[in-house]
């Protein structure tokens, strides 16, 4: 079959439009509820506390690959203003402008679309220059506190980092989880850590870029099968990249996004949460990990945070 055949196939089999009713446009993460969170709650056992998240900075990771897509840029338009009495009293402010998935992030529903639809059959006519009518990120900002499982693909095959172009599969993701005593449970998050981020927090801001491992349309499948409720990397890709097929170029997108309502997160800083892990032998814990509910955005930043 065709590389278009097969991707066709394997959406059949892992759509999820309508599984949650005609009106639903928070996809996967329905399968967070008070179960998952009271699993997650009960991870919580020294009260320890890692940020996931790259500092939003003009140094952040983009490098002009995507057009508008801009590293964070602070302005500071007000300087100790005296704009209130009494005299000497004053306040200072700022803004920001950046694009919303130039950080650690998560990617609405509406990110990704093909068929001219988007997650659930919405229409992509859903999306203005206004926002987006349908499956936007202020959904996700609702309900993405869950279970966190670190799959430490990088530590688990014994590398400093998983090579660039190294596809993920099912099998990889079994052996990670098997290696840290995890079972995966319906309405978790998995945070798979490839090693990638250390380029970047080291400088190489363009070695961080240029490729990555990441799953594949190998693992589509255990995603949907493990009702998985998120998944994030600490890659800007995501996906594996190169991609398998030189004629579909980032096809997990389509199927996570698109067909399942499955919400990815990309620039995760798994590094701190990750040596701590191997450290005392528990790779599951809180993640309390809501972005901000931009209305009608596309994407949102997220300063995710792993309680143990």
């Amino acid at each position: 079959m065709s590389s278009m055949d097969d991707f066709r196939a394997l959406a059949a089999k892992v759509r999820n439009w309508g599984r949650w009713g005609d009106d639903d446009q928070l996809g996967t993460l329905n399968f967070i509820d008070a179960a998952a969170r009271l699993r997650a709650a009960a991870c919580v056992q020294d009260g320890k506390v890692f940020s996931l998240a790259i500092p939003l900075s003009v140094e952040g990771p983009q490098i002009g690959i995507i057009p508008g897509r801009e590293n964070p840029v602070l302005n500071v338009f007000a300087i100790d203003e005296e704009n209130i009495t009494p005299e000497g009293f004053g306040f200072s402010d700022d803004s920001i402008a950046m694009g919303t998935q130039a950080c650690t992030h998560w990617d609405g529903l509406c990110h990704a679309s093909y068929d001219d639809l988007l997650y659930n059959g919405y229409p992509t006519s859903s999306i203005t220059s206004e926002g987006t009518a349908k499956n936007g990120i202020e959904h996700a900002a609702q309900v993405l506190v869950t279970r966190g499982v670190l799959v430490d693909l990088a530590r688990q095959q014994g590398v400093d980092m998983v090579e660039p172009g190294y596809a993920i599969t099912g099998d990889d993701l079994d052996a990670a989880c098997a290696s840290a005593g995890v079972t995966v449970e319906p309405g978790d998050a998995i945070l798979i850590r490839t090693g990638k981020m250390a380029r970047f927090l080291a400088g190489d801001k363009m070695g961080y870029a240029m490729g990555a491992a990441g799953p594949s349309l190998e693992s589509v499948e255990w995603f949907h099968d493990h009702s998985v409720a998120a998944v994030a990397t600490d890659t800007m890709t995501f996906e594996v990249f190169p991609c398998e097929r030189d004629d579909f170029q980032l096809p997990i997108h389509f199927l996570h996004i698109v067909d399942m309502g499955l919400t990815q997160g990309q620039n995760w800083n798994l590094e701190e949460l990750a040596a701590d892990c191997a450290a005392d032998g528990r790779s599951t814990f809180l993640l309390s990990a809501p972005p901000e509910p931009i209305t009608g955005g596309i994407g949102a930043p997220v300063n995710p945070m792993a309680v143990k």
